[in-house]
């Protein structure tokens, strides 16, 4: 996957969404197409003077963009989500340095046998990676991720119970592939993200260089679930759970995330945002004597909070 199919992907969704302006002369009312847009900055700043209790002077941003793109005729739906964000942090004495950093799109068409049902026949596609490089700070020499590195890609057929607001979705496939890109020769050569390393010599000439696509097959769950719990508090919970059949089925690779959004007003909210991931591939790294070295996988977190504009139209 090329940054230049992932371009012609968005280009087709934003002509998709043209449909929406249609409007027929037999039926002005109904419109298949339906969009929402969503673009949000947070920022936050704190500047000490003469403090006696002390303090680094910091100041954080965080730009987020939503764009929902779905199509529902009879029993045929089509839904397309793209999700980007992106922060950063800069410190007295210390340079910028990376917070936040999603580039995700989602498409699921489904199919049922009658108006009745809440079940689909459903095909799923998943598409994720990031912007710019990655670092285990403070080092800054060695990126530990790049843009396409790593990238997922899941697509996978399966079954899908709805609720008619979207409110609720529950999806279960039991075959779907999943490709992991590291295109990045160096990252590739180190074995990162599960790919196979290069192979060298006993002079150290690389004989092999490492992969840079890995393929697996497996059993994919997603959950999605989002709720007014209480006044002006949004909850918006997403859950995907994958297995591969056969490099240690069982092992569970885990995406969870969990976001709280509270409304001030139209234009101003509140929100934390937690992200757990948990995949047996990817290897934690950690600097020992100056030199990072890989260990074995970890549970990843990140916990965001944050205060800021968001625009939806």
């Amino acid at each position: 996957m090329t940054l230049k199919k992932i371009g012609f992907c968005l280009l087709f969704i934003a002509f998709g969404a043209q449909a929406q302006t249609i409007k027929t002369q037999k039926d002005s009312t109904f419109i298949p197409w339906k969009s929402t847009n969503k673009l949000g900055f947070d920022l936050s700043q704190i500047a000490f003077l003469n403090w006696n209790a002390g303090g680094v002077n910091s100041i954080s941003g965080l730009v987020k963009a939503e764009f929902n793109r779905s199509y529902e005729l009879k029993d045929t739906k089509w839904v397309n989500e793209l999700i980007m964000r992106y922060g950063i942090n800069k410190q007295d004495g210390i340079g910028w340095r990376k917070t936040d950093d999603m580039f995700r799109f989602n498409s699921t068409f489904g199919h049922r046998r009658d108006s009745l049902s809440q079940w689909y026949f459903s095909a799923k596609f998943n598409f994720n990676t990031q912007f710019t490089n990655g670092y285990a700070y403070p080092n800054v020499d060695n990126p530990i991720s790049k843009p396409l590195a790593p990238a997922y890609l899941f697509l996978g057929i399966g079954a899908e119970y709805a609720l008619k607001d979207k409110s609720f979705t529950v999806y279960a496939s039991p075959l779907t592939m999943k490709n992991t890109f590291v295109l990045d020769s160096d990252l590739a050569d180190q074995g990162a993200f599960g790919v196979r390393k290069a192979t060298y010599d006993s002079v150290g000439n690389r004989i092999r260089p490492g992969e840079q696509v890995r393929t697996e097959v497996g059993i994919l769950v997603t959950n999605y679930f989002k709720k007014e719990i209480f006044e002006n508090g949004i909850l918006e919970n997403r859950l995907n759970l994958y297995t591969d059949y056969l490099n240690h089925f069982g092992n569970i690779d885990i995406d969870w995330q969990l976001q709280l959004d509270l409304m001030v007003n139209q234009y101003v909210r509140a929100n934390i945002c937690t992200n757990i991931i948990y995949d047996d591939d990817i290897k934690a790294k950690e600097e020992v004597n100056g030199q990072q070295v890989s260990v074995g996988p970890k549970i990843q977190l990140k916990q965001l909070l944050g205060v800021g504009v968001v625009y939806q139209f």
